[in-house]
């Protein structure tokens, strides 16, 4: 019987020693399942970790190359406002240059003009003094010569007188 009993024994103390064994390597398979679990956790945080990298850098670079685009779009905006502030101030100078040099012109027909004026009154006086001369050139010759018929007149009654008297006597 004792050999029963070790044997009993022996067999409670193997199947202990494999139950043992068997929740050791229940034990090891969860801590490598665990292990595994988490490299695989790792590995997908990682990943993760990489996409989500990945996708911030992308939102970042859009938005910069939307902030660029932006700055290039309000820089055109600023080169054509400025461009839009500089043909008005040409066409500003443009104008006032223009109304400058109508005055001139303007000025310069006014003299002109006023020349033609005093020139056309300066002839019409001469014509009119040029007139009036040969008009008192008229008169005095007319008078001359009615001064000179007046004188033949005379000297033609005197002479009709003297030769009257002298064939009266």
């Amino acid at each position: 019987e004792a050999t029963m009993k070790a044997n009993e024994w022996q067999k409670e103390h193997e199947s202990y020693e494999l139950k043992w064994a068997s929740e050791r390597d229940a034990e090891e398979y969860e801590k490598q399942l665990a292990r595994e679990r988490r490299e695989s956790l790792n590995l997908r945080n990682a990943e993760g970790r990489r996409i989500r990298d990945n996708e911030h850098e992308m939102k970042r670079n859009d938005m910069n190359k939307e902030h660029e685009s932006y700055e290039l779009k309000w820089a055109g905006e600023r080169d054509a406002e400025e461009y839009k502030k500089q043909l008005a101030r040409e066409r500003r100078e443009s104008l006032a240059l223009r109304n400058v040099e109508g005055v001139r012109i303007r000025d310069l027909e006014a003299q002109m003009k006023a020349n033609d004026f005093h020139n056309e009154h300066e002839s019409y006086e001469l014509k009119w003094a040029g007139e009036r001369d040969a008009n008192e050139y008229k008169k005095q010759l007319a008078r001359e010569r009615r001064e000179s018929f007046e004188l033949r007149n005379a000297e033609g009654r005197h002479a009709r007188d003297i030769e009257a008297t002298m064939k009266a006597n």
